[in-house]
């Protein structure tokens, strides 16, 4: 049991306590009080969970129609089978609340700005941020419009009262272990919840604009655009798109015009710098796998599909495993823990798969205010009035904390004269503009995938969908496989939104969203499959700008393509063992380019052997790979040794780092580049392989140290997966994961992040679906559920998704619960 390690950590780290009321400081937040948290009766003894738990009920929800069953099965993966729709979710939202309730509140106090209530000052700074994004507002405006979707919003409706009929019953003992860590507790649940939850998925996802566009306005300011072309392009020479390469697109019904001083006053440098230290950024690799394979390359002549989407590896999971039957549909798949319905999955008749599509939908406004009040701003050659919010932020232990945050034309003022927690703007007041601050479906879109019968459904559902922008990959029973981009996609101008944008009038303002039927899609190519790895979807033909190159990683694109197209007789297996694979397509590239300027007459013996190392390497990043962890130094090493001087001379001015597919591609593509030479000399003009010896040599020193310290070079041990909880607490994580993979890698697994949730569908007449996940169905540390999928996702492993009718669910062996929902 996890809990008693924990413990006795931290006990041991405060020494006895003879008062145990009162709380001790950690950090700048606070322990629980003692005398409750170590209380035999309501303490956290109480979360141990037996090994023998069983989990058969008999549970009464009031508001419920019918009689609803539940068949738990030996994961803890609940089987629900219900006479109508709202009662089912009623019913997922009671498991998820009891199995996950605590991760499903405190990720909305994340998004609403609220962490400092549960842990003190140390997080105003991301309090504050979230709040000045507009997070509630954007969650409140997609709740308003759900009156547009009456199903969608009795649903989520029916999902909160299902939560809530689960905090009802909690005892102050079975209060989640988190819960009693932090002291605090459980709040009525409600539907803005959900949309708060989705809205952070959505900043997860996209909002990396909000510190790249800063950065790339500093790199531009810096070197000058002609420079910044250079190294941050939005061209990529290796590209293999996610829809074919010379695919005819017809003309766009919008035509973006760029104003008229865009040259000089957004393309010429400027002279202001800003230092943004965002406090929650997202990772710069959430990304996933998509493809779906046509019954003509598979041996049963059955579509098959599999994805897996890459994201933060946490405990509790992000996701949560569930089968949903109703008159109206049958549904499997990873759901959210607050949020009704299946994310990711299948139903009797299609499965669908999502990646994120990269484009960007966050920019920024320099704007102009009359006074340090923020009531009037410049817009079009007049004072216009802004809609200024107080936030009132609580801090436990300390004093509430306002915040005064200036609503414009384009959003809210996310950077102004009094937000310099995170840095310095030099007094600008920057505004953002994000779709996802216009509101929209919500979950419609899931909603009507889980019922969707072909084609026409899938494409009506997925057209509801407008932020974060996903690329939706499918596969029916009648044969068909698609795949298409989807979004509120703006139509840009060339470099439109890269950097700061003026926002003194509306020459600036986006001029239209893509219309959805022209967002890039495919359906049934001749080649027989679809796929998407966050790539670009399309080469130049495509009439509308994507955004920077910077937002697109090549590299998985191109070995899933490359694996797919030489692939015949397919089976689920298959499709298995290509979802795990660790082979390095861009160390393919990248080693013959090391190796051509590397002089081995001149090496030392160390620098000799870790030579042979990387030479004899097979290319694959497997656990025990020393020659995967030998080619990451290496180029780490060079492109420190090629930009390092130059980015040092920035000084405080936070840069964007280019892409490693920028310098590989110049590399490949010529001998002699301009950023070789090092700015800091004046004696010598350095080459290519003047950097590549140079940065060898370091690497290899690097290299030499490591083993001299006694660690070793094993790729898997260097790597050091681990799969952490949201809280960080060592003892309440799996650390030290043996598992391969990478960045640029199928099988996309680097430290703490990577593939969040394996599928694979194969329609056949009675489905066959397997599936995986970096967690357990139990957010509860003291459960045996806890994390028991890891060591099987970390070896590659998959479990058999058991899609059942309810009479065969009752019968069937692995059947383990029986849970019983009823109004009375």
């Amino acid at each position: 049991m996890r809990i008693v390690p924990l413990m006795v950590a931290a006990v041991c780290t405060v020494g006895l306590v003879s008062v145990l009321n009162m709380q001790l400081p950690v950090g700048k937040s606070k322990t629980p009080r003692l005398g409750y948290f170590l209380s035999p009766q309501q303490g956290f003894w109480q979360n141990a969970e037996p090994t023998d738990a069983g989990f058969n009920a008999d549970v009464k929800i009031g508001s419920l129609k019918d009689k609803v069953d539940v068949y738990m099965d030996d994961r803890l993966v609940p089987h629900i089978y219900a006479q109508n729709d709202l009662d089912a979710y009623k019913v997922q939202g009671y498991l998820h609340a009891k199995f996950r309730l605590w991760q499903m509140e405190f990720q909305t106090h994340v998004a609403a700005g609220r962490l400092s209530e549960i842990v003190g000052e140390d997080r105003i700074a991301t309090d504050r941020f979230f709040r000045r994004l507009g997070m509630v507002t954007a969650a409140e405006k997609t709740l308003a419009g759900m009156d547009q979707s009456p199903e969608v919003k009795a649903a989520i409706e029916a999902y909160a009262e299902g939560v809530n009929s689960y905090i009802n019953t909690l005892k102050p003992e079975d209060i989640p272990f988190e819960y009693k860590l932090l002291d605090y507790k459980p709040e009525a649940w409600t539907p803005l919840k959900t949309y708060l939850f989705l809205m952070f998925m959505s900043y997860d996802l996209t909002a990396r604009g909000v510190r790249t566009d800063l950065q790339m306005t500093n790199a531009r300011n810096y070197f000058g655009f002609e420079d910044f072309d250079q190294l941050y392009p939005n061209v990529q020479d290796s590209l293999d798109p996610i829809i074919p390469k010379g695919t005819l697109y017809a003309p766009p019904s919008i035509k973006p015009i760029a104003p008229v001083s865009a040259d000089s006053l957004y393309l010429g440098k400027g002279p202001s710098t800003i230092t943004d230290k965002t406090p929650v950024v997202p990772n710069k690799n959430n990304g996933s796998n998509n493809w779906a394979v046509a019954g003509s390359k598979t041996k049963s002549g059955r579509p098959i599909l599999a994805n897996d989407p890459h994201l933060g590896l946490n405990l509790p999971s992000l996701w949560y495993e569930v089968q949903i039957t109703t008159p109206t549909h049958s549904t499997y798949g990873a759901s959210f823990p607050g949020s009704p319905a299946v994310i990711i999955g299948f139903n009797d008749s299609i499965a669908w798969g999502v990646t994120n599509a990269g484009r960007d939908v966050i920019d920024f406004y320099d704007m102009r205010f009359k006074d340090s009040t923020l009531e009037e701003y410049w817009y079009n050659g007049s004072w216009k009035k802004a809609d200024v919010k107080t936030e009132t932020i609580q801090v436990k232990g300390g004093a509430t904390i306002t915040d005064r945050v200036a609503y414009t034309e384009f959003g809210p003022v996310m950077y102004d004269a009094s937000y310099k927690s995170n840095g310095s703007t030099e007094g600008k007041y920057l505004a953002v503009r994000w779709t996802a601050h216009d509101g929209g479906y919500g979950l419609s879109t899931f909603y009507d995938l889980n019922r969707a019968k072909n084609y026409d459904d899938y494409i009506n559902a997925i057209h509801k969908w407008s932020c974060p922008g996903q690329n939706f990959a499918f596969i029916s029973k009648t044969g068909d496989i698609a795949i298409k981009q989807q979004g509120a996609f703006i139509a840009r101008w060339n470099r439109q939104g890269d950097f700061i944008m003026p926002g003194t009038d509306s020459s600036y303002r986006w001029q239209g969203v893509i219309p959805y039927a022209e967002n890039p899609m495919i359906k049934n190519p001749a080649r027989g499959f679809v796929s998407s790895a966050n790539q670009m979807s399309t080469d130049h033909t495509y009439p509308y700008y994507l955004g920077a190159a910077s937002n697109f990683p090549l590299y998985r694109g191109i070995i899933i393509n490359r694996k797919l197209a030489a692939m015949n007789q397919i089976t689920p297996e298959d499709m298995q063992q290509m979802q795990a694979d660790n082979y390095n397509v861009f160390a393919e590239m990248a080693r013959p380019v090391l190796l051509k300027y590397l002089n081995e007459q001149s090496m030392t013996a160390p620098e000799k052997k870790y030579l042979a190392m990387l030479r004899d390497w097979n290319l694959r990043n497997d656990i025990g790979e020393t020659g995967a962890t030998v080619f990451r130094v290496a180029w780490d090493s060079l492109e420190t040794q090629i930009w390092g001087d130059e980015f040092a001379k920035a000084g405080d001015k936070p840069l964007p780092w280019p892409d490693e597919s920028t310098l590989l591609e110049t590399l490949l593509r010529d001998s002699v580049y301009y950023f070789a030479d090092n700015a800091n000399t004046s004696d010598k003009t350095e080459t290519i392989s003047d950097c590549v010896q140079a940065a060898w040599a370091k690497a290899c020193a690097f290299l030499d140290k490591r083993e001299t310290d006694g660690k070793l070079l094993e790729w898997g041990v260097f790597k050091d997966t681990r799969v952490s909880h949201l809280l960080k607490i060592d003892p309440l994580s799996r650390l030290h994961l043996p598992i391969g993979g990478g960045t640029h890698i199928i099988n996309a697994t680097t430290d703490n992040h990577g593939p969040s949730w394996r599928m694979i569908v194969h329609m056949t007449d009675e489905i066959e679906a397997y599936g995986v996940y970096p967690g357990g169905q139990n957010g509860n540390p003291g459960s045996k559920y806890y994390d028991n999928f890891i060591d099987s996702w970390a070896a590659g492993k998959y479990y058999r998704l058991l899609f059942l009718k309810q009479e065969a669910a009752a019968k069937h062996e692995k059947m383990t619960w029986h849970l019983t929902f009823n109004n009375r």
